[in-house]
């Protein structure tokens, strides 16, 4: 039965990748398939990779651009089946461990979309399942696949790293702590994991530590007490996760750091520390900060591993038979619950003709670029311009991927973004015409000041989504003016945009 069940949710993963236009960021993020940089400024160059993967089978179509995230689903689901099947030793509890990410919307469908996060799961969760196997085999080769499994994590997402406090967990605390501590093989992993995050570590080198310094803002910010950015945090996580799952998951994972802490057994300190403490540090930033809805993504599949093994722990220990009851009635609720939700959700964008959620519809709220480069295609064709310039990399990346190299598409701002990309056309653009295409209000940004290009107003297209008006855009004919895709570290032109809150609209220096 689990195995039907996966392979039909596997399918519907498949539809919803087909039908379901890019968004914004999977757009961004498939722009930087098409270079060769060794990294980039926003993350690792992991997501490239894994998009030019599907690309290279599909083409470049949606499902070709969200192919690997559907195979990091299975890979991730493999991994979490084998590290149950060797702590629990329970067919039922292998199961669980399998069918708990279907029932959560982040991984049952939206692991149908490319994010750093999605590249990232299946080595985190592999990296987990190597810790497992050298606590069960005590062979410190397993060491060397664990640092080879972090070093891809990292590879993909920074935010790896904060499976490091779990890992030091798992090293000290057991009785074990003096022969790892006296073995090469902790650090010989840790040297693995540098040099396969090395390619991250040169482009940094290179480019003025800007990828640090871009990610840094997220750690360092604080912009004051707000009950609402911790209500964001913890709605999301019911939402992504699951409304009966997240409290299933987090009493599992109290339970086994409980009996982690009592007899110092390594998986248990392992699987429970992995969640536990990225949870909290993310419900800490949340009272300052908006916690992304990505960020905390990368934990929750071990923290479904974590629950099956407790529930098959308990069985074996002395808990009342009401306590087992209502422990399995609650997971399998949480399973049933969660993949109905998501296959409403799913029936709900690819199937519903209604927009329920209005301008706060996640995936309407990037949607209709279509019909913006509609416009730019015919305002090309009325004034012979050969090239496309926007103001924003969202509007970038859309009319990157909707027209396909046929068309020259270029920021002419925040080129910090664009450091090691090839040469975008400049034969097709230079002393020739432009269209703009800009989201209002950009093309009124003090940013023009810096541009001496001659603007003429071609008017406005609305970008919309079943019925609701998304968002303005302007469209202008540029003239007079080649953009400089190198221009100075201090110009308004190359600097980018801080990630979060009040700091929306200033420079990083």
């Amino acid at each position: 039965m689990a195995v039907l069940v996966i392979a039909a949710m596997t399918l519907l993963r498949i539809v919803y990748a087909s039908a379901i236009e890019l968004r914004t960021d999977e757009a961004y993020y498939w722009t930087w398939s098409k270079e060769g940089a060794l990294s980039f400024l926003d993350h690792p160059p992991g997501i490239a990779w894994l998009i030019r993967f599907g690309t290279a089978i599909f083409g470049d179509t949606p499902l070709g651009v969200r192919f690997g995230g559907i195979v990091a689903m299975l890979l991730t689901q493999l991994l979490l089946a084998d590290i149950v099947r060797r702590l629990a030793h329970d067919v039922r509890a292998i199961v669980l461990a399998v069918l708990m990410p279907e029932a959560a919307l982040y991984y049952g469908l939206l692991m149908a979309k490319v994010a750093p996060d999605v590249a990232m799961i299946p080595f985190a969760v592999a990296m987990m399942w190597s810790l497992v196997r050298l606590a069960q085999s005590g062979d410190g080769r397993w060491w060397l696949a664990a640092g080879l499994f972090a070093g891809l994590s990292m590879l993909s997402k920074f935010t790896a790293i904060m499976f490091a406090p779990a890992v030091t967990a798992f090293l000290l605390v057991p009785d074990w702590r003096w022969r790892w501590l006296r073995s090469p093989y902790p650090y010989l992993a840790v040297l693995v994991a540098i040099l396969v995050f090395s390619p991250v570590l040169i482009w940094n080198v290179q480019h003025d530590w800007a990828s640090f310094r871009f990610q840094g803002v997220r750690a360092t910010a604080n912009y004051g007490i707000s009950l609402r950015t911790i209500g964001d945090y913890i709605g999301l996580q019911f939402g992504l996760v699951g409304f009966v799952m997240l409290p299933v998951v987090l009493t599992g994972l109290v339970l086994t750091a409980w009996r982690g802490a009592r007899t110092r057994e390594p998986a248990a300190i392992l699987l429970s520390t992995a969640v536990l403490v990225p949870f909290l540090y993310f419900l800490f930033k949340s009272t300052t900060l908006r916690v992304g809805d990505t960020w905390p993504m990368f934990m929750w599949p071990v923290g479904f591993a974590a629950d099956a093994v407790n529930l098959a722990a308990m069985m074996k220990e002395n808990w009342s038979a009401r306590m087992l009851r209502s422990s399995l009635f609650w997971a399998r609720t949480a399973v049933t619950t969660g993949i109905a939700f998501v296959v409403i959700v799913f029936l709900y964008y690819v199937v519903a003709p209604w927009n329920l959620l209005g301008k706060m519809d996640p995936i309407g709220a990037e949607a209709g670029y279509e019909q913006v480069a509609a416009r730019a295609q015919a305002a090309l064709d009325e004034t012979g311009a050969t090239w496309i310039a926007t103001t924003d990399y969202r509007t970038y990346a859309m009319m990157r991927w909707l027209f396909r190299g046929r068309v020259p598409v270029i920021e002419i701002n925040e080129r910090g973004r664009f450091q090691d990309f090839a040469d975008p056309g400049m034969d097709r653009i230079k002393g020739r015409a432009g269209i703009y295409v800009g989201r209002e209000p950009d093309n009124r940004s003090s940013l023009w000041e810096n541009i001496p290009a001659k603007r003429e107003q071609l008017g406005k297209v609305e970008r919309r989504w079943r019925g609701l008006v998304m968002d303005t855009y302007a469209i202008e004919k540029l003239s007079g003016w080649t953009p400089d895709l190198s221009p100075p570290k201090d110009s308004p032109l190359f600097q980018w945009k801080v990630l979060a809150g009040e700091f929306e609209e200033r420079s990083l220096g």
